[in-house]
């Protein structure tokens, strides 16, 4: 299956894109479309946050659009459907930027997806924000190319595992979705927890096709404090379900991360997550963020400000996630006009404005204040612990993003290499 969109908001003026000429000559002296690619998951396993990427990338296009563009150009939103396959959403990252033109790309959330194309977005000089959470993304597998406005499994191990650790116990069990996603949290909590003086009772990765997870299940020990779930979609669903069944949430404390709970309905599921612990880094409660820029995205975005469902269907936000879809193009947007970027070969100037970049909480950045870190490219924000309660997210803990640096070291320092 391929698919590729192309979108441009159809309200503004379109003279100077393609096809937008209306005097001979005037194609020549006024430049074409700043062309931005988004690499998303409309198909497959991760269809449900790829809907809520899309929209948000497709409503910060029109915002930009009517505000006069980037630099007096308007914007074109190329998509390539990942359809949620790393082998597949490589080669469609090189047919987005080598046939779709596209200069800049907010990229997947499929880390497998993401790490397979990171190498192609640098080997075509291509800007690649990363929305998946495999730290490697802006650690060990990053490049120049590689950058981050979310949180990634480093930053939500050290955002959340230090509280729950103090909160919920010290003994571990971690079971896990066995891919890059899983893999990499499971590393980044195992090095927290024991640097905190904890431990790991048992590590238990879980293969995407199963159905059945009570063999797994049975296998946590007795003695844990704290089970550390990470799934998605289906198969959370499955673990959260499976869990209650089995009585695990009177044994032991439930937690996990945002991805776990994303476009997923808590009162849908019967009870399953009740007093289940998420990290967020947008509370899906707007009353824990209430100030004017979240209620303008909840208002543009079309969900409720309690339970993030969409207005007009039975759709939940992938809240934790999509914002970035929207801020990176906000972001991009700062950087080709702080830079001067006309074309490709101005790409340097793009990548060390964004390097260190401050993004303040305003409209393009509802998420909140943050920076991007000039080594590492990573995303240094606010996160929200939250309870589960009554099908509702209530925030228990804010870490902001100041006490967040304190435990994020900088690894890797991607700003050293070449462009």
């Amino acid at each position: 299956m391929s698919l590729r969109t192309r979108y441009q908001d159809t309200r503004t003026d379109q003279r100077g894109g393609r096809g937008g000429c209306t005097q001979a000559g005037e194609c020549a002296q006024t430049p074409g479309p700043i062309v931005i690619g988004h690499h998303a998951e409309l198909t497959g396993g991760f269809s449900s946050w790829g809907y809520w990427h899309d929209k948000c990338a497709k409503k910060a296009v029109d915002i930009i659009n009517a505000q006069g563009g980037i630099s007096g150009r308007k914007v074109e939103l190329v998509t390539e459907d990942s359809e949620s396959n790393p082998a597949t959403g490589a080669r469609k990252l090189r047919n987005l930027i080598q046939r779709g033109n596209a200069e800049f790309i907010t990229g997947s959330v499929h880390s497998g997806v993401m790490l397979a194309s990171i190498p192609i977005a640098t080997e075509l000089k291509t800007p690649y924000f990363s929305t998946g959470e495999a730290t490697e993304a802006t650690g060990s597998k990053g490049t120049r190319y590689s950058f981050r406005t979310g949180s990634d499994t480093y930053s939500l191990s050290a955002a959340g595992v230090p509280w729950a650790m103090e909160n919920l116990g010290k003994k571990w069990c971690v079971i896990y979705a066995d891919y890059a996603w899983g893999q990499s949290h499971f590393a980044e909590s195992k090095a927290v927890v024991e640097k905190n003086g904890g431990s790991i009772t048992k590590n238990i990765p879980v293969p995407l096709d199963a159905k059945d997870l009570v063999p797994y299940l049975t296998q946590i020990p007795p003695d844990t404090d704290v089970v550390f779930s990470i799934f998605f979609g289906p198969l959370a669903v499955a673990y959260y379900t499976q869990a209650k069944s089995m009585g695990l949430d009177k044994k032991h404390k439930l937690y996990s991360v945002n991805g776990t709970m994303e476009a997923i309905d808590p009162v849908a599921m019967d009870g399953a997550v009740e007093g289940v612990y998420i990290i967020e880094n947008f509370p899906r409660n707007a009353k824990y963020k209430n100030d004017a820029f979240h209620k303008e995205f909840i208002k543009l975005t079309e969900i409720d400000d309690v339970y993030a469902r969409e207005k007009g269907s039975s759709r939940v936000m992938a809240k934790s996630h999509c914002w970035q879809a929207w801020e990176n193009i906000f972001a991009i947007k700062a950087a080709i006009e702080a830079s001067g970027y006309k074309a490709r070969k101005d790409v340097q100037g793009a990548i060390e404005a964004l390097e260190g970049m401050a993004l303040k909480n305003s409209l393009g950045h509802p998420e909140g204040d943050k920076i991007i870190r000039k080594e590492d490219h990573s995303g240094i924000l606010d996160h929200y612990i939250s309870r589960i309660e009554n099908g509702k997210y209530e925030v228990k803990k804010k870490v902001s993003k100041e006490e967040l640096a304190k435990n994020l070291p900088v690894r890797f320092n991607l700003n050293t290499q070449p462009v």
